[in-house]
């Protein structure tokens, strides 16, 4: 099977979800997508501040993450999520989630704007056979003209520990 969809996130949070080092997305909105290829961005790097955007405790590991690998004018495609559930939360009870993300708390509440959060499961795995991809102007979603095999591919945590962190949503 191959998968030719990419979703686009912010190069730091594709390497934290493929790292295991979160294993939710919140959004302000849900999707009816429940697969897709982890497509890296890099823009948010631009800012001077965004860091600020960032736990302290994951600012060293989010510059060192901040722009994707690339060639020329492709960028390196690594892992494959599956949203394995979506949680409705209100802005009052987004705190619950703060530790399964790398985000700080500032920022989710100003991404959110007080409105109704949208908690992503993913169930992230590694590719065995990353790819570079062409560079996409979608917003959300890039169709992309090649895809990757799903052949293969691991899983970044255990079942056991994704079912703990479900646990914890």
């Amino acid at each position: 099977m191959d998968c030719k969809k990419g979703f686009k996130e912010w190069n730091a949070v594709v390497e934290a979800l493929g790292q295991g080092k979160q294993s939710i997305l919140i959004r302000a909105y849900s999707t009816t997508n429940k697969e897709f290829l982890l497509y890296p961005t890099f823009s948010y790097a631009n800012k001077d501040d965004y860091l600020d955007m960032f736990k302290a405790n994951y600012q060293k590991f989010v510059e060192e993450y901040a722009l994707p690998l690339k060639k020329d004018d492709q960028v390196k495609i690594k892992y494959f999520a599956r949203i394995e559930e979506i949680i409705e939360r209100s802005p009052a009870r987004i705190g619950s989630v703060n530790k399964l993300h790398i985000w700080s708390k500032d920022h989710v509440k100003n991404y959110l704007k007080n409105k109704k959060a949208f908690i992503w499961a993913l169930r992230v795995y590694e590719l065995k056979k990353p790819f570079f991809a062409e560079r996409n102007n979608g917003m959300l979603f890039a169709n992309l003209k090649k895809g990757s095999s799903l052949e293969g591919m691991k899983p970044v945590l255990t079942d056991k520990k994704f079912k703990s962190i479900l646990s914890e949503i």
